[in-house]
């Protein structure tokens, strides 16, 4: 039976893991996590004159570099000065050479996101009028390519490695202690251990190309590897290489002092320190992902982040303790069979891992998503829902497992009585040998007596046989090809037990797999094993992916800005947005001008101020004046009066000719923080 079970073992373990590769490769490059939702100027803008910079505003926080924010005339050449810089909240901007000529500039970018994702991009805006540029705005994916590829793939050996590792132990302590001293078994958690520790390593050089250049050449680039570790996510990588140094001592003991201590007392004792401290180091783990991923930015940080943690813990414990189990089942010798109470306590904590999945993942669902809909319209949420598919059939099947587990334990009495009773009978035939070797010693002493008061040489026989040299030694029984006395027989008979044990322990094991029930639990357990693999590519590619609700709420702002586009060339409504900062405490935010119907003669005005997150903020102070500078009008004051939180009104600003009109609002927001911010925009 086991021969026939093996090729099909193979196989399905070889379709698996093609499927996971196929998925980790068919999903593309990371999506970026922060979108951008705003710019200025827009994209495909036309404007009169050059302007002094250009600004970029995404949906996160987001981090730069000198080179991060690019703008080329038609030529491809460099048009922009200085470093890049954080405006205000969430919007980032870089001034421009003065005296640019009319034509059309290309404008790139490239950040990293705050959860650690690469974000590019590129679009255009012309001066004057549009016209030919020899830039290419295609190809800007800065994780695209081999890079891209092998950064996905670590992530999937390393999230693989800390299931295995964490989960295989809490698997050897909770479940099944005499597992500690199974070769295959310890193989299984140091294996884990090793592909973490080597992807963490990897994932370290791959960083700087990955959210770079992405090139290949650039892997072992020192400067960019120095960069990388004054980032949030090289600060992660290290911490989790030396939590892995903890992990290595941890593996160490369990398998080693804990394997060995046989007082029941010092082992106990052993076993809940082992315990404290594997979950310590675990968590630690769990955080250095937790920590500078998805959960570490948006709304909740505080409280996503520990749920983090414990969904990482709970995935661990339910799949890595899977594979252990698995290879217990499949690779556990004869003499040490992982039994069905171990089997029982795993469906336990299985049980309870499961109850924690569905908790937490209910609560990352919806602060990723924020929206039913958002489960059909977004990547991310058609990876979820497959990945809420093949959790619901792996549930499935474990239960299927916990019906096996049952009867495995109902079979388990009536199989321990046949064992102790062959051990009984082998004992009283261990006996009677032990008796009959006794007498055959006896008779051979008294039959060399015999001979020597004889005189004749080597004459003496026993009931066993002759003594004669020439003759081949004998055993107790006289057979032949039984051991004899000296050192070849000792060894000879060290030969006969080692062959005698590898029979005894192929028969064990013959026993063992012809067990029904056994044998359905190694099927259904297999399965299980086999949908995890799919998963946890499904997960990788799920982590990499835009969240749900990042992608509606860019979507959104790209269409109330293409709708107010549209509105203001209907009605000549004009909405004016510009970001402030005072200098002092809560001195950041956003002021927008809103100018109706932005023509010549009387017009409506509505000023909103909102902090970086989107709220209404009150401010001790806001002016509004025009001037149109070409005239030499102006500049044309407005005191707008306090409405609501956040909002001022005027009714009846006069604009006395048409032109492009200067456009500036002074904020203060303390007794002595103040500052005026600026835009053109044609009245009129």
């Amino acid at each position: 039976m086991t021969q026939t079970i093996a090729p099909r073992v193979r196989t399905l373990v070889l379709l698996l893991l093609a499927a996971a590769c196929a998925l980790l490769a068919g999903a593309g490059p990371a999506s970026a996590h922060a979108a951008v939702t705003g710019s200025d100027p827009g994209q495909g803008a036309v404007v009169d004159k050059a302007p002094a910079r250009i600004s970029l505003t995404f949906s996160e926080q987001v981090a730069m570099s000198d080179d991060s924010l690019r703008v080329l005339d038609p030529e491809g050449k460099r048009v922009d000065t200085g470093k890049p810089a954080n405006v205000s909240g969430t919007t980032y901007a870089v001034p421009l050479r003065s005296g640019l000529p009319d034509g059309t500039y290309t404008v790139a970018y490239q950040v990293v996101s705050a959860d650690s994702h690469p974000v590019a991009g590129a679009w255009t805006f012309s001066i004057g009028a549009p016209s030919k540029t020899s830039v290419s705005v295609s190809g800007q994916s800065a994780d695209d390519g081999v890079v891209g590829w092998l950064y996905g793939f670590g992530r999937y050996v390393s999230y693989a490695g800390f299931i295995v590792m964490a989960g295989g132990a809490a698997f050897v302590l909770a479940c099944w202690r005499r597992g500690a001293g199974v070769r295959p078994v310890q193989r299984f958690v140091v294996s884990g251990w090793v592909a973490l520790t080597a992807a963490t390593l990897a994932l370290l050089l791959l960083r700087g190309s990955f959210t770079g250049t992405g090139k290949v050449a650039d892997i072992f680039d020192l400067s960019l590897l120095g960069q990388v570790l004054q980032t949030k996510t090289g600060a992660a990588l290290v911490s989790r290489l030396l939590l892995l140094a903890a992990a290595a001592l941890f593996i160490a003991v369990l398998f080693g002092a804990y394997d060995k201590r046989e007082d029941a007392q010092e082992k106990r004792d052993l076993t809940f320190g082992l315990s404290i401290g594997g979950v310590v180091v675990a968590a630690g783990l769990a955080a250095s992902w937790a920590m500078s991923e998805h959960a570490s930015v948006g709304i909740q940080a505080g409280i996503a982040m520990p749920v983090d943690v414990l969904h990482l813990l709970a995935v661990a414990a339910w799949l890595g303790g899977l594979g252990a189990l698995l290879v217990a089942l499949y690779r556990a010798p004869a003499e040490t069979p992982v039994d069905a109470p171990a089997v029982r306590r795993f469906s336990q904590v299985a049980f309870g891992s499961v109850l924690a999945l569905i908790a937490t993942g209910t609560y990352q669902s919806w602060r990723q998503l924020g929206s039913w809909s958002a489960f059909t319209d977004t990547r991310y949420g058609q990876f979820l829902l497959a990945k809420i598919g093949l959790v619901v059939v792996m549930v499935g099947v474990a239960w299927i497992s916990r019906r096996w587990t049952g009867r495995l334990a109902e079979t388990v009495p009536a199989g321990a009585s046949t064992v102790r009773e062959k051990e009984r009978v082998g004992a009283r035939e261990d006996a009677a040998g032990d008796a009959e070797t006794a007498a055959v010693g006896d008779g051979n002493t008294s039959g060399e007596g015999a001979g020597d008061g004889d005189g004749g040489p080597d004459t003496g026989t026993g009931p066993a046989g002759t003594g004669s040299d020439e003759q081949p030694a004998t055993g107790p029984a006289g057979t032949e090809g039984q051991p004899g006395t000296g050192p070849a027989g000792t060894e000879r008979a060290a030969q006969l037990a080692r062959q005698q044990a590898a029979r005894d322990a192929a028969r064990q094991k013959r026993m063992r797999d012809a067990d029904p029930n056994r044998f359905g639990l190694r099927r259904s357990v297999l399965a299980e094993a086999g949908i995890a693999v799919v998963l946890l590519a499904v997960t990788t590619v799920l982590t990499q992916t835009e969240p749900g609700r990042t992608e509606q709420e860019a979507k959104a702002a790209t269409s109330s800005s293409a709708s107010s586009t549209a509105d203001a060339g209907a009605s000549g409504a004009l909405t004016l947005n510009m970001p402030f900062d005072t200098g002092g405490a809560d001195g950041k935010g956003i002021v927008t001008i809103d100018v109706d119907p932005a023509r010549v003669g009387g017009n409506e005005m509505h000023v909103y101020v909102e902090r970086p997150n989107g709220r209404a903020f009150d401010i001790p102070e806001v002016k509004v004046e025009f001037t149109l500078k070409a005239k030499d009008i102006g500049p044309l004051p407005v005191v707008p009066d306090h409405i609501a939180t956040g909002h001022w009104s005027a009714n009846g600003v006069q604009i006395p000719m048409a032109g492009d009109w200067q456009v500036d609002v002074t904020v203060r927001t303390s007794d002595i923080d103040e500052v005026t911010v600026s835009k053109n925009a044609q009245i009129g």
